[in-house]
């Protein structure tokens, strides 16, 4: 995965460091709230929000299934 700082592989950092950024990136699209944004918005926006979010199927599913060729299942957190 590249970024403006160079590219970097997930599987080399720390664990905590990786579940500190997913955490950064379930609270950063949990802000996202496309029902606020006037229609012209989302229009301009659609190409590049569809993009984003094929491109973010597409790794929650490639991590989804290396979950899954491990044996373990991905299942819901039971609330408290």
């Amino acid at each position: 995965m590249c970024r403006a700082r160079g590219c970097y592989s997930l599987s080399n950092m720390r664990t905590n460091d990786v579940m500190a950024r997913l955490e950064a990136a379930v609270s950063a699209l949990g802000d996202v709230d496309v029902s606020a944004w006037p229609e012209d918005t989302l229009k301009e926006q659609l190409g590049e929000l569809s993009a984003a979010l094929v491109a973010l199927d597409g790794v929650l599913s490639r991590v989804a299934d290396e979950v899954r060729a491990r044996g373990l299942r991905i299942e819901e957190p039971v609330s408290a």
